[in-house]
């Protein structure tokens, strides 16, 4: 196996954790929110937290610096179109990814002092999902249209 192949497989590995992450954490708080348990919400929300920092960040990071091997092993020049349009799209991402991950903390702390309050989930809680829900749209999307181009690199 060569370097490039080696690097190639940790770009590619990279791409399906983020993007298996992000579908697996948006499936499980949409699954938790819509029981409105502040108890549930509370633990799937610690887990959802974990996950990210671990899975997501890990893969977050390691992409441009895969990426950038990839470009130097391969000698593609940083102008070609699909890989501009690709690094704008991971900026795009990151917009509104980074605020996901803080949003996922405070609901999770939300519902955890609901849940030991015996209370009903507060106002700020659904505010706080209605972003995350539309948050993860653009940045979801933009993933996904990076991967498309890593694959057709069509211009």
């Amino acid at each position: 196996m060569t370097l490039y192949f080696l690097v190639k497989y940790l770009h590619v590995l990279g791409a399906a954790v983020i993007l298996g992450t992000g579908t697996g954490i948006a499936f499980f708080m949409l699954m938790a929110h819509r029981t409105h348990d502040a108890v549930f919400i509370a633990r799937t929300a610690s887990v959802v937290v974990i996950a990210d920092a671990i899975f997501t960040l890990s893969a977050v990071i390691l992409q441009p610096l895969t990426g950038g091997l990839l470009m130097m092993l391969s000698a593609t020049p940083i102008t070609e179109r699909w890989l501009l349009a690709s690094l704008g799209l991971y900026v795009l991402a990151g917009l509104f990814w980074v605020p996901v991950v803080f949003i996922q903390i405070e609901m999770r702390d939300i519902a955890r002092k609901a849940a030991e309050q015996r209370v009903a989930l507060p106002e700020r809680y659904f505010t706080l999902f209605r972003r995350w829900f539309a948050f993860g749209f653009p940045g979801f999307g933009a993933t996904m249209l990076i991967l498309w181009l890593m694959i057709a690199k069509p211009f």
